[in-house]
Parts: structure tokens; C-alpha cells; sequence
């Protein structure tokens, strides 16, 4: 059989006609070609087809229930669709994490609903890349505090940083993250409201702005009258939803006091309060407003927890995780008095092993909620600086102003009230109380032109001062010679203008002080600028913004303490001058960081100046008993001296005679033999530690700084001098 006529060719090719030979074709048509059968179309299918042609339209899918890779699965060389994952990459070599999700096997995400799967929280890459070290750790202590992971429903907390750590910042760094994630994908929170002082309003919304660049609108307000901020409040706060306008509200303590009714009506994510200490006082109308708002989560800034007392260190806790000490009046029975009376220097050793066993258990409770880093740690950033408490004894005229005033019948009158602990109160047809007098010997102490006014009105105390004054004296005309410490200061001006290029600034209690630096200034031909509280908040940040310039003229940058001591940056000037002391460390301090902070290239010096054997010497004192008390309490430092008696810190009316330093004098120093230093502090001690272990010389030759050297003469009596590290030598 031919293979062309074979059943299995037959089909491939027509059959030849008759007639048709092996090489002749016939010329007639083919037959037409049939058309193939008909298609079935959607609406002739059969239920078969359809259900076939369903079921092979549907896309691939992973054959696992809730299967989706995550960012381990990149090797795949794609990325499905549906999946839940962090906002930002975890696996990134810098990245922040501040939550990670429990390991899941792949057996597990089987019978888990893919919306119950938790992500990674990771903090914004923008943010993460400015952040240092030990701000990336107050992150996530802050983190945890707030999302109860520390304390069993407890969700407050308290970063307790010194100056110059960027407090801000790691707040900032929190707030964004909870606004814009969550374990669950989500948003922790959907609002913020950041309490401070009226004069860092703007500042923080600044920072938002500086460094969030613009990728929040944050809502400030800072002016307006009552029924404008009422609106903008109101607005706030019946704002919902996963994104809204203006997610964080800036806002000042008294605004916030003025307008809480409308604050109060429904729920915030978050309360950050700045400057928390202002909160120290649970009985005033700002701290019981804020008490008040919806807000479980919420973080209090303050470089200084314990100010004055610890009932003020348990305000603060209570507002940030309310019950954790119990009542004031069982954290009086249980923390304050034992610590307090075993802190004495005359405690009996009974006293001081529970003051120290109830100290444990005060710290055990509150470290849980509380972080609190030093400034030792911007050693690292900064150059060296150098603190000098140096006492100047008083001119001629001063000492006997000063001892007459003490020595007065009024003054006695007083001295009996402030024993009984009632420093307000006028004894026995006194018009001088003892806050008054205490008043009037610290601006003695500054120059006796500040209370002439009181010596020319005969006013009690003063009946006789009048006539200690030369016959020719002339209160318009500056004369430093009357003060120690004016000529001191006088000098030290002198020498720095003449000597360097370097700016100083100088900080007073008293607007009346700066009133007589101004005179000074202008005798000297010094250039100058001046911050007090009457300078509005625009005008201050073009102020602060020209004087740190290196090419503004002006030397001396005039400041209140009250008015500047938070919040300003003066790194134009590299030397600072604490012209009296405060009641309050912590405003010193805060006064002293001004120039000491991120941005300073030159080696800074700091110089406190204190009449010598004075009620300044005595507040000093004080100050040095309250930060030893914070050093025990927060810092949790051990071996801290307790050098003052409480009998001895109410010993205020007494001029000391005869002493180069009283503070010397009381803690009996060791280190020293006839005023001179033998043996040098620890080596692992700087200007944080107690004064008691800082450098001290009686003359000249004990000083590393030359200007202060040369200033000897001028009337010091004693200095106490440190540095805050040693910079290592990059070889």
C-alpha cells in the first residue's frame, strides 16, 4: 500500500479525482472549506464551561491561608499583594525598632486572620539618622513607658535628661511615631498636645517644623482672644480620624489653665508637658487642670525632678502614672521623712540605714517610669568647660552696711519669725518681713546702689546708713568700688575684652542689676544687648539670632534668669557670668547651660560669684544640700555628703567675719592644710560632683584660668574650680 493512501496521511491532504494524474493537477475548484463548528459564547455555555472558565480566570494564589513574605522574603524577587508590614524598613543596618512582633512559624499564620498579624513599629528613617546613641535609648524607654510595657497599666513617663541631651528631639521622635504607626498598622494615637512655658511656644513648633520638615502642621497658639482660641481649640479637638490637619497642639501652661473647659471634652493621645516642673505643686489650679484632660499616656520633661523637696518629686509622678506612690500623705510616711531625716548630717546611724532602705525602694518603684542621663555624656560633642565658684569679699562700705542691717532691732524681729518657719509674717509691729529682708541683703550684696532707694527713705534697717556714705557720693555715677563683686567683675571684663575675642554673658536675678550692668557697659564702651521679661518672644530670637553671629560687635549679652533661663542658645559666647545666686539650683543651672551646648566650638568658663560669708554663701549652701538630696534620689549617686546641718541652713542673718570661704569652712575639708590643697579631687570627678570635691585655692597660683589670675587682686578671697572632662588627644 502506497503511505499516501494510508488511513493516517488521508487526513492531511485532499484525495485526487479521476482522471487526475501524478504530475497534472486538475484546473477545477476545490471544494469550499467548511467553517469549524461554532464557538460557544457566554451566553450559549454550558453550566460546565462557565464553571471551567471561572475557575481558570481566578489569579495565582500562594496555597497558604494568609500567606504574605515579608521584608526576609525580598529573595523571591517580588512582592505580593495584601500583605501587612511595617511603615518602615526593620532589616535597614541603622534602623530604630521600637516594637518587634513575636516570631510566628508558618504553620501558626495559617490559623491566625491576617489583620490580628502584628508589624514592626520603626521609628522614621529622617529621624533616625540624627538621633544619638543615647537619644535612640530614650526613645525607646519612652516608647515602652507609653505603650505600658514597663508598668502594668501604667502609661506615663518622665524624661529626666540634663540641659543640652535633646530632650526635644527624642519627644518629637515619639510623637511622630505614634501618629503615624502602630503594632497593629495603625496609629497608636491620632492627637498630641505639647504643654510649655509661653516663651517656647514657638520653639517648638520650630523644631516640629525643623525636624520633621514640614510633614506635620502642627497647631500653636500662642495669642488671640478668647473666643479665636476657643475656635482653634475647639476645632482641636472634634477633629478625628486617621489623619488630621493639624494632629499636634502647642500650647502654654496658662492658655492652657484659661481654656481647659474645652480641652476637657474628649480624648487626647498624648500630653507632653515641657518644663515639668511646674507641675511640683499638685494643689495649684495648673496642675489640676492638666490632671484633668483624657489622656492616658503622658511624658514629663525636666532636666530637674527634685528642686526643693521630694513632696514636689511625687507631684510629678503622680501626674504622669497617678497612684504608684500611694497619697502625699503616705509618700510622706513612707519615702519623704525617713530619707530626709537619714540625709541629716546629724541622722544616727539608726535614722540614716532607713533613710537608705526607704531611698531603695523609692528608687525601685520610680526608675520604672523615670530615665535620667547627664551631661557628662556630651563630653563626647562638646570642648571642655571650666566652673569656678569664686568668693568676693566685701568693699568697705558693703560690710558695714551689712552688718548694721543685721545687727538692727527690725531685723532680730524678723530673725524670730523666719525660727518659727513663718517667713512672711510681720512681728510685733514690724513692717519688714524676713523675705523682705532677705531681699534687701542679696541686693546688698550685688552693690549698695540697688537699695538706695530704701537708705535714702530711712526705711527699717537702714535708719542710720545714710551716714556711712561719703558726703560727695552721687548715686548716678557707676562706682564698682563699692562692691566686691562689681570690681571683680569690672576686672574680669577688662581683661577679656583686652585679651581675646570672646563674649560673655551675664546673668542676674534682679532687672534692677541689669539696670546697673547697663550703666557699667556704657561707661566702659562696651557693646551690648539685653534680655529681660519685657522683650517679646519675636524680638528675642532676632536678639539671640545677631548677638551669636561672629561678626555681631556686641561683647555682653545682658539676661534674667527668670526671663531666659530655659530654652535660649547663646554658643556666640563662650564665657558666663552667675552674678547671684538663686534659691533654686535648678535655675542657676538651667541660666549656666546657656553657652555649654550642642554647636560650641570654644572651651567655655563659667563663673559664679558670691560674697564672701554672706546670706549668698549660705543660699549656696542650700542649693548644694537640695542637689545633693537630687544626686541621691534621681542620680542615685553614692557616698554623697551631706555637709549641712538643717539648723545651719536657717542660720541666714549671721555675717560670717573672718573667713576666706564659709562653704570651706563647713564641710571641714580634708584635702587641705592652712587653706591650702595638698591632695587634688578624684580622678573620676568633674564639675557635676560635690562641691566638696572640686579644686580649691586661697591665692592665685592654684588657678588654671588667666584671666580669672589676674583678677586676684580685685578682692577674691577663696575659689572653687573643676572642669567637666578631660578632652582625649587625637594622636
Amino acid at each position: 500500500m502506497r503511505r499516501s493512501l494510508a488511513p493516517s496521511q488521508l487526513g492531511k491532504r485532499p484525495l485526487l479525482t479521476e482522471g487526475e494524474g501524478r504530475g497534472k493537477r486538475s484546473r477545477k475548484p476545490l471544494k469550499p472549506i467548511q467553517p469549524p463548528p461554532t464557538l460557544p459564547t457566554p451566553e450559549n455555555l454550558s453550566d460546565h464551561e462557565a464553571m471551567i472558565k471561572a475557575i481558570l480566570s481566578r489569579p495565582f494564589k500562594v496555597p497558604m491561608e494568609n500567606y504574605t513574605p515579608g521584608y526576609g522574603s525580598r529573595c523571591l524577587g517580588m512582592r505580593r499583594s495584601g500583605m501587612r508590614r511595617a511603615l518602615h524598613d526593620p532589616d535597614e543596618p541603622n534602623a530604630l525598632v521600637l516594637y518587634r512582633p513575636p516570631e510566628i512559624s508558618a504553620n501558626e499564620r495559617l490559623k491566625i486572620d491576617q489583620d490580628k498579624i502584628l508589624v514592626h513599629v520603626v521609628v522614621d528613617p529622617v529621624l533616625t539618622a540624627v538621633l544619638r546613641p543615647h537619644q535612640r535609648e530614650g526613645v525607646q524607654f519612652m516608647y515602652n513607658c507609653v505603650t505600658g510595657v514597663c508598668i502594668e497599666g501604667s502609661f506615663g513617663c518622665i524624661m529626666a535628661d540634663e540641659m543640652g541631651l535633646g530632650k526635644t528631639l527624642q519627644c518629637i521622635t515619639l510623637m511622630w511615631t505614634l501618629l503615624r504607626q502602630g503594632p497593629d498598622t495603625k496609629p497608636i494615637i491620632e492627637k498630641a498636645i505639647v504643654v510649655a512655658p509661653s516663651s517656647l511656644v514657638k520653639n517648638w513648633y520650630n523644631e516640629i517644623n525643623k525636624w520633621l520638615g514640614g510633614r506635620v502642621n502642627p497647631l500653636a497658639i500662642d495669642g488671640g482672644s478668647k473666643q479665636e482660641i476657643d475656635r482653634s481649640l475647639e476645632g482641636f479637638m472634634n477633629t478625628f480620624g486617621r489623619r488630621p490637619a493639624n494632629p499636634i497642639l502647642i500650647i502654654s501652661y496658662e492658655t492652657f489653665r484659661l481654656h481647659a473647659h474645652v480641652l476637657h471634652k474628649s480624648e487626647v493621645g498624648l500630653v507632653l508637658c515641657d518644663e515639668g516642673h511646674r507641675l511640683k505643686n499638685c494643689e495649684n489650679q495648673t496642675y489640676q487642670s492638666l490632671m484633668g484632660l483624657k489622656a492616658k499616656r503622658r511624658v514629663l520633661l525636666s532636666g530637674t525632678p527634685i528642686q526643693n523637696d521630694l513632696l514636689e518629686y511625687f507631684s510629678l509622678v503622680h501626674f504622669v502614672n497617678a497612684g504608684i506612690l500611694g497619697t502625699a500623705q503616705e509618700f510622706k510616711k513612707m519615702y519623704e521623712t525617713p530619707i530626709l531625716k537619714g540625709q541629716d548630717a546629724a541622722a544616727s546611724d539608726k535614722d540614716k540605714e532607713r533613710g537608705k532602705e526607704c531611698l531603695a525602694k523609692l528608687i525601685g518603684v520610680v526608675n520604672r517610669c523615670l530615665i535620667r542621663r547627664t551631661a557628662a555624656l556630651l563630653s563626647k560633642y562638646l570642648p571642655k568647660k571650666v566652673e569656678h565658684v569664686v568668693c568676693c569679699k566685701m568693699a568697705p562700705l558693703q560690710e558695714q552696711l551689712y552688718e548694721q542691717f543685721v545687727k538692727s532691732e527690725a531685723v532680730k524681729r524678723t530673725v524670730m519669725a523666719a525660727e518659727e518657719g513663718d517667713t512672711g509674717s510681720k512681728k510685733k509691729g514690724s513692717s519688714l518681713s524676713a523675705l523682705s529682708s532677705i531681699t534687701s541683703l542679696k541686693k546688698l550684696c550685688n552693690h549698695p546702689d540697688l537699695i538706695m532707694e530704701k537708705i535714702m527713705e530711712r526705711s527699717e534697717g537702714f535708719e542710720k546708713a545714710h551716714l556711712l556714705f561719703p558726703d560727695k557720693y552721687d548715686p548716678k555715677k557707676v562706682l564698682p568700688e563699692l562692691s566686691g563683686k562689681v570690681s571683680v567683675l569690672d576686672t574680669l571684663l577688662a581683661i577679656i575684652r583686652s585679651t581675646s575675642q570672646d563674649k560673655v554673658v551675664l546673668v542676674s536675678n534682679y532687672t534692677q542689676t541689669l539696670d546697673f550692668f547697663e550703666k557699667l557697659c556704657r561707661a566702659r564702651q562696651y557693646p551690648y544687648v539685653r534680655l529681660d521679661g519685657t522683650m517679646s518672644i519675636k524680638k528675642r530670637a532676632k536678639v539671640v539670632q545677631r548677638f551669636n553671629e561672629p561678626a555681631s560687635p556686641d561683647f555682653i549679652f545682658m539676661l534674667s534668669s527668670k526671663a531666659g533661663g530655659c530654652g535660649l542658645n547663646l554658643i556666640g559666647a563662650n564665657r558666663l557670668v552667675m552674678f547671684d545666686p538663686d534659691w533654686n539650683p535648678a535655675n542657676d543651672d538651667q541660666a549656666m547651660a546657656r553657652v555649654w551646648r550642642d554647636g560650641q566650638k570654644k572651651q567655655c568658663y563659667i563663673y559664679r560669684l558670691l560674697c564672701t560669708g554672706t546670706i549668698e554663701e549660705k543660699i549656696f549652701q542650700r542649693q548644694a544640700h537640695k542637689k545633693a538630696l537630687s544626686s541621691k534620689v534621681v542620680d542615685q549617686e553614692e557616698d554623697v555628703c551631706a555637709h549641712f546641718t538643717l539648723s545651719e541652713l536657717r542660720d541666714l542673718f549671721k555675717l560670717e567675719k573672718n573667713t576666706l570661704s564659709d562653704t570651706h569652712d563647713k564641710f571641714k575639708c580634708r584635702r587641705c592644710v592652712n587653706n591650702i590643697q595638698t591632695k587634688g579631687p578624684p580622678e573620676d570627678s568633674d564639675c557635676t560632683s560635690d562641691i566638696s570635691l572640686w579644686n580649691h585655692c586661697a591665692d592665685k597660683k592654684g588657678l588654671v584660668d588667666v584671666a580669672l589670675k589676674q583678677c586676684w587682686s580685685s578682692g577674691i578671697s577663696f575659689v572653687f574650680h573643676h572642669r567637666s572632662h578631660e578632652p582625649k588627644v587625637v594622636p
